[in-house]
């Protein structure tokens, strides 16, 4: 559908405010429904209760909660760590790693994009070597042959971009070094490290994954064996920290705005520490939303996580599509007043446009009672 093709409706019926997530009619709660996550047409509807505060939900549209840290094994290949969510368009695994790859890998079913959870140590790679640390997005073209090489244990989510690539999103209005310049992406260098990586002696297995089969290649030499490189694709690393959110001291936001990297079917946000909104009427905490469209993950990685409760680092939340959802209770008491100057939290959003359907990993590792969490809201 092209943009602005929908049916032409304004209208307005009832008490309600005359400006998206400010100035709320007194005791209400804003809910809103649109098209196409955030970007589409929307209506705003006003609740004398939180739209969450239901009795029971049954059935497969649930909300629900998944503690990976708890996904012990540690795995030498990413293609043996479990698959969490997965979709015709993308394929999330979560993997520990404890010790240097013995294998190399390469993704042959797209591009792929590793988020550092835990741990530092080198990414070697047909390009050279990037360090890594916690909070690292590290970006791998479709086809790259790589290893990483802890020095401490290493945990990551992998989002993979299946039969396409990932791209920025557009900035518009607000520049191309908005959010982050893209001169803080950084590349790999082809130092001694890398020379010293090259000439490591005996036989190496590159292990391809293709149509989400393995397959093994062996060779009796390094074949991560470049003297150069020069061209518009290589690997890239972007550390959360250097993200600088978009913040809005009158309005709240729609987490579209912390896209970081986009796909043809879905897109990776990254909320980073932002000051609260600070005009009296405007929302202080995520709006309730009908999450229609668009099936809804969250990766807590790190901080304190003011619109939920009971969840810690490590954790990950689904929201399938089809139902409204929002802050939780507790948060809901600072709905226009925080008591701090700003947020703390570090977290990973995948937004589909596609049903993702649960995989094993995630299954064995869920919180049933998370769906209870909403009561009394």
């Amino acid at each position: 559908m092209a943009k602005g093709d929908w049916i032409p409706i304004r209208g307005a019926q009832g008490v309600h405010s005359r400006q998206a997530h400010a100035d709320l009619p007194e005791g209400a709660y804003e809910r809103e429904m649109s098209k196409e996550g955030f970007f589409g047409p929307a209506a705003f509807l006003y609740h004398p209760r939180p739209p969450t505060g239901w009795t029971s939900f049954e059935g497969p549209l649930r909300p629900r909660a998944f503690d990976l840290a708890r996904l012990n094994a540690a795995e030498p290949s990413p293609w043996a760590a479990g698959v969490v969510l997965h979709n015709a368009a993308t394929e999330v695994r979560f993997w520990k790693l404890a010790q240097a790859m013995p294998a190399l890998a390469r993704n042959a079913d797209g591009d792929q994009l590793l988020f550092v959870h835990q741990g530092e140590g080198d990414l070697f790679s047909d390009f050279g070597r990037i360090a890594y640390r916690a909070g690292d997005y590290l970006y791998l073209p479709r086809g790259a042959m790589w290893r990483l090489t802890p020095r401490q244990a290493t945990a990551i989510l992998m989002i993979q971009a299946t039969n396409t690539h990932y791209k920025l999103p557009d900035r518009g209005l607000m520049g191309p070094h908005a959010l982050f310049d893209p001169a803080i992406l950084d590349t790999p260098v082809m130092d001694e490290a890398f020379r010293a990586h090259q000439a490591e002696p005996g036989d190496v297995r590159v292990e391809v994954k293709k149509r989400g089969a393995v397959s093994t290649v062996t060779y009796p030499y390094n074949p991560l064996d470049a003297i150069g490189w020069h061209g518009e694709l290589a690997p890239v690393r972007l550390n959360v920290a250097d993200i600088r959110p978009v913040v809005s001291h009158r309005y709240h936001l729609p987490p579209s705005v912390h896209s970081t990297f986009v796909s043809d079917r879905f897109v990776v946000c990254t909320f980073a520490p932002r000051p609260f909104e600070t005009d009296p009427g405007a929302l202080k905490i995520p709006f309730f939303h009908n999450n229609d469209d668009y099936d809804e993950v969250l990766f807590y990685h790190a901080g304190d996580f003011f619109s939920r409760d009971h969840i810690e680092a490590g954790m990950m939340t689904f929201h399938p599509s089809g139902f409204t959802h929002g802050p939780h209770p507790k948060a809901l008491k600072n709905m226009l007043t925080q008591p701090k100057p700003a947020t703390d939290e570090y977290a990973v959003m995948i937004d589909t446009r596609d049903p993702l359907d649960v995989g094993e990993a995630a299954a064995s590792v869920e919180n049933p009672a998370y769906v209870d969490s909403w009561k009394g809201a």
